[in-house]
């Protein structure tokens, strides 16, 4: 479903992928892990078009990414949730939810308001909260939500439960198992290790803007000096 072959990307000057790859099938859940700073939002933002790829082969469903418009790449079938959740603050939480819903590859069952309340009913209890009101618990939820009712074949979450509770960090988890049981694929950055190999069929783990190490969970747990070396914050 998506594949990312030699892919490189700049800031300015200053290179950030050094010919990234990775491939992640349909109905797959994977992750990018890594230490901060190491290439993984920079390779969202490459998918998404946010950072535009100066080189390299970035594929969804066999279209090309590569130098296409963000909102396009969008339409193809992808949902982000970025990192630090970017709701509108001067929105209420359901007009947050319903703001960017769409259906562009006609789904015969789409995401709906009540499907997003029945996975998150906590967000139900909120509908006319502004926001910035909302906990952080809250906001991520929302965030997830807001990219289900886009309806995508690929969700891809940038730090999908940094500085939640250990309560609704289990939330997200238990929703995201969900998802992926329904058949959505899923790419998902996060440091919560256990968690991932808990819902996870690939690992790719990225260091200095490259793939050095890609395996299942089971290879993952079994290799503890790899774990060591590039995982341990």
């Amino acid at each position: 479903m998506l594949e990312l072959k030699d892919v490189t990307a700049h800031y300015g000057t200053s290179q950030a992928l050094f010919g990234m790859s990775l491939d992640l099938q349909a109905g797959q859940v994977a992750t990018l892990l890594g230490r901060n700073g190491m290439g993984k939002t920079t390779t969202i933002n490459s998918v998404m078009g946010i950072v535009k790829a100066s080189g390299g082969s970035i594929r969804f469903d066999g279209q090309e990414l590569v130098g296409r418009a963000s909102f396009r790449t969008a339409n193809l079938g992808i949902g982000l949730v970025p990192e630090g959740r970017q709701i509108f603050p001067n929105l209420t939480m359901m007009e947050n939810l319903v703001a960017t819903a769409s259906n562009h590859l006609g789904v015969s069952d789409p995401w709906t308001v009540e499907k997003v309340f029945a996975l998150f009913p906590e967000l139900e209890t909120r509908k006319s909260s502004m926001g910035n009101l909302l906990s952080g618990g809250e906001q991520q939820m929302l965030a997830i939500g807001r990219a289900l009712m886009t309806n995508p074949k690929l969700l891809i979450l940038d730090e999908a439960t940094e500085g939640l509770a250990p309560l609704v960090r289990r939330k997200i988890w238990d929703a995201l198992s969900e998802i992926s049981k329904a058949g959505m694929s899923i790419l998902v950055v996060d440091k919560n290790l256990a968690d991932l190999m808990r819902i996870s069929d690939r690992h790719y783990i990225v260091q200095r803007g490259e793939v050095v190490w890609s395996g299942s969970s089971a290879e993952l747990q079994a290799d503890e000096t790899t774990r060591r070396r590039y995982l341990e914050f």
